[in-house]
This record gives structure tokens, C-alpha cells and sequence, in this order.
């Protein structure tokens, strides 16, 4: 079955960056036919989509992070990543890769903690 698996999260004074990494097995056809997004959640609330990537690399952004976050996918290590810049206090959470906006198929996630 899918596993998705994320790394890279920590703790970070605000205004920094983390790049948060997700390695992907198990999918029925070639990593690189499928689309992927990260999710979110924060301490007390839902899941909260983040970001998407086509299969042919078009990104898309909720408008709490475009501008500072960039998602990128590298289809021949079979890897999804999230680059996080200018972070703030709200970007506070656990970070989930996922198959679709809905967190599908979501791993056991990394905690992203920015805090001065």
C-alpha cells in the first residue's frame, strides 16, 4: 500500500526556514503520475491543506503561505518536498504529505515548531 513518509521539521525562530522532505512508496503506477499535497495541523484545530503539485509540476498555495512556501516534487526519487520560508508563530503544526488536499493516504507527519 501507499507509504508516505515526512522528515525535516524542528524548531525555528520566526522568520526562518525549514524544508520539510516526504518519501513516497508503495503507489500502484509511477510516483510521477500522481498529484501530491502537504496538509496541516495545528495544535486544537482540523487538517488544513497547504499546498498541491500537479503531475506536471504546477504548484498551488493556500493564501496563508503563498508567497513564503514552495512545494516541489523530484519524481525520480520518488519524493515530494516543502520548502518553508519567513515562518511564523501560525505556521506552528504538524506537517502531513498527502495524496490530495483531503490528507489521503497522509503519513505519520513531522513537527514544524516556530518559536522564538
Amino acid at each position: 500500500q501507499v507509504r508516505l513518509v515526512e522528515s525535516g521539521g524542528g524548531l525555528v525562530q520566526p522568520g526562518g526556514s525549514l524544508r520539510l522532505s516526504c518519501a513516497a512508496s508503495g503507489f500502484t503506477f509511477t510516483f510521477s503520475n500522481y498529484p501530491m499535497s502537504w496538509v496541516r495541523q495545528a495544535p486544537g484545530k482540523g487538517l488544513e491543506w497547504v499546498s498541491s503539485i500537479s503531475i506536471g509540476g504546477s504548484t498551488s498555495y493556500a493564501d496563508s503561505v503563498k508567497g513564503r512556501f514552495t512545494m516541489s516534487r523530484d519524481n525520480a526519487k520518488e519524493r515530494v518536498y516543502l520548502q518553508m520560508d519567513s515562518l511564523k508563530p501560525d505556521d506552528t503544526a504538524v506537517y502531513y504529505c498527502a495524496r490530495d488536499r483531503t490528507g489521503s493516504s497522509r503519513g505519520q507527519g513531522t513537527q514544524v515548531t516556530v518559536s522564538s
